[in-house]
């Protein structure tokens, strides 16, 4: 197959074509590019592993036939002492495509405790405030078939909600940025077959195999369900149909922020009126959910049971005012004012 846009006069170009010659590997190219549907710049998050390698393989053709710019960025979380050696490993693995691998660094007192999670955050800061800063609106991450699965069971440990275990959606918003995952569809074993056929090495991150950390205990969790016949097509489906009785509930909770709060532009606040919580409890959780979430402007919502307490507060207190996920929140009468903690 020799894709259109693709001049084989061109050393990166014939490379790239010469790997399209896999028959596996042209069938996961046209479903990625099916799957994306972008006709903007992007950027790419690459962590070393297969998955992001390969990502960067398709994303590299993408780029060339659609004609867009697309950025590729590593960040060297600065956790392990070989970290800085295994980002410019990758910085050369990229060469490969003819490709320029941006390292961006977090600097500062690392975490002892909860150190995956904090990691994360710290890692999406860095994307989006390069993506703002080069005012690209996309950035593509790695996660796959794979990744789903295991967040699924991570967030049913954690006692989420029908929305915290199926918002793992191909493409979400964070801070106006979109957050594009075009492998959901495809299993670990598709991406590493690109990348050993493609880069023929990869970083293998020691804390994967770790089992200290929660999200290793779950990989081998369902290792074993796997073993005693987990079916990965049932299990999607499952997947599908509580994502379509969460649209229903994301209906209402649109229509209650729509009718039962006040955003002033000008104080930069939110007013809720009474009706706000006389919804059903999961419409009310969620919504108030999103405005602390916007109004805080914090990368990931305030967990469940701090919500429930504070919606516990609203019913039972008269007025009350206190902090919480970088907000103040305030109730006078009958009405929950909710402002940016200064």
């Amino acid at each position: 197959m020799s894709p259109k846009n693709l001049n084989a006069s061109n050393k990166t170009h014939k490379f790239l074509l010469n790997q399209l010659k896999d028959k596996q590997t042209s069938k996961i190219y046209k479903k990625f590019e099916k799957n994306l549907k972008l006709n903007e710049d992007f950027i790419v998050a690459v962590s070393g592993g297969p998955d992001s390698l390969a990502l960067c393989f398709l994303s590299k053709i993408y780029s060339i036939k659609k004609h867009l710019k697309v950025k590729y960025f590593h960040v060297d979380h600065k956790l392990r002492n070989n970290s800085t050696k295994e980002a410019k490993f990758v910085k050369l693995l990229l060469k490969k495509l003819s490709t320029n691998l941006e390292i961006l660094t977090w600097v500062g007192k690392k975490p002892k405790s909860n150190i995956q999670s904090i990691a994360r955050d710290k890692r999406y800061e860095l994307l989006l405030n390069k993506a703002k800063k080069l005012k690209i609106n996309n950035i593509l991450l790695g996660h796959h078939k794979d990744d789903l699965i295991e967040n699924f069971f991570i967030r049913i440990l954690r006692g989420s909600g029908l929305n915290g275990m199926v918002s793992f959606d191909q493409r979400t918003k964070l801070q106006n940025i979109n957050l594009i995952r075009p492998l959901l569809k495809f299993s670990k074993k598709n991406l590493e077959h690109i990348t050993k056929k493609v880069f023929k090495n990869y970083v293998e991150d020691p804390s994967n195999k770790n089992d200290e950390f929660k999200r290793v205990k779950i990989r081998n969790f369902i290792k074993n369900l796997e073993l005693e016949g987990l079916d990965n097509d049932k299990f999607n489906l499952t997947i599908k149909n509580l994502k379509f009785a969460n649209e229903s509930i994301k209906y209402f909770v649109e229509k209650n922020l729509k009718d039962n709060s006040t955003i002033s532009n000008i104080n930069k606040f939110v007013i809720l009126n009474k009706n706000f919580f006389l919804q059903p409890e999961e419409v009310v959780f969620r919504s108030l959910t999103e405005v602390l979430k916007g109004v805080g402007k914090k990368y990931y919502p305030v967990r469940g049971k701090k919500i429930d307490n504070l919606i516990y507060q609203i019913k039972n207190d008269n007025s009350f005012m206190t902090t919480l996920g970088n907000c103040v929140i305030k109730k006078v009468n009958n009405s929950v004012i909710v402002s940016k903690e200064r």
